[in-house]
């Protein structure tokens, strides 16, 4: 009989002692593949599964490669008297872990039954059913993107709507154990207080959603598109001020939210 942890996957980084993206001390596993094309993605190396060649500080670097689920959680073990001490454990981001349902299904399974907390970064693009639902028994927190509640100007900047997105949101609120929404504020896109306040009315209506983290634009990717050959779209447009995340803040906070800025 097949051993689920023989389950192989397509990843590209490793990345321990994190501090964000789920509570306490993490290691974050980062999966190829992305239903998304997001004008600001900041790992632009991780919307292809394919494995794909990097100019980075003037060298070619091989992106992404091949492992087992077996492989990568005894990687994620050798950091669990952080995680007791913390609160910590593992948390897939992407990519977009939805993207290769087994591989990332086999690994937090293989997460929980060593007793380690779970967490995943998701677009929540995908059928919920066949892919999404297989997630949530080995899930202790949802970290889910809400982009914009207008579909057209969702598809605008990361070429998908949002009609399913949000669908899935509200059901993934129902069954997981915990749900956190999260907001990439990026300008000329969702920056207004018009437009926050109107995810921060989507999520307060979700069953079990208490909190909202908006996340701040920035440019770190910006490297990687050349590297990669790939022009950045948004190379005129300027990360928000501190006063203007406040206001965000403040505006998304009326909506009984608890809401913070950062991971």
């Amino acid at each position: 009989m097949e051993n689920y942890l023989d389950t192989k996957g397509r990843i590209f980084d490793i990345q321990r002692f994190s501090v964000h993206d789920g509570p306490g001390v993490r290691t974050i596993v980062f999966l190829k593949g992305c239903f998304l094309r997001c004008k600001w993605c900041c790992n632009p190396e991780s919307q292809s599964k394919k494995i794909e060649t990097m100019v980075v500080a003037g060298k070619e670097k091989t992106i992404g490669y091949d492992v087992t689920a077996g492989e990568v959680l005894e990687k994620v073990k050798q950091d669990r008297p952080y995680y007791r001490r913390s609160g910590g454990g593992l948390t897939l981001s992407g990519g977009e872990a939805l993207f290769q349902p087994d591989f990332a299904v086999a690994l937090l399974r293989g997460a929980k039954e060593n007793a380690i907390n779970t967490a995943m970064e998701t677009t929540g693009f995908a059928d919920f059913d066949t892919v999404i639902k297989r997630y949530i028994p080995y899930l202790d927190l949802f970290l889910m993107d809400i982009k914009h509640i207008n579909s057209d100007k969702h598809k605008e900047f990361t070429g998908q709507p949002n009609e399913l997105i949000l669908e899935n949101a509200r059901k993934i609120a129902r069954e997981a154990k915990k749900l956190i929404i999260r907001v990439p504020v990026i300008p000329t896109f969702n920056d207004t207080v018009e437009e926050i306040e109107a995810i921060a009315e989507f999520a307060s209506s979700l069953v079990n959603v208490t909190e909202l983290h908006l996340l701040p634009y920035h440019r770190l990717g910006k490297d990687k598109y050349e590297g990669l050959g790939r022009e950045y779209t948004l190379e005129h447009i300027t990360p928000p001020t501190k006063e203007h995340m406040l206001m965000l803040k403040k505006a998304a906070e009326k909506y009984g939210l608890k809401v913070e800025i950062g991971g």
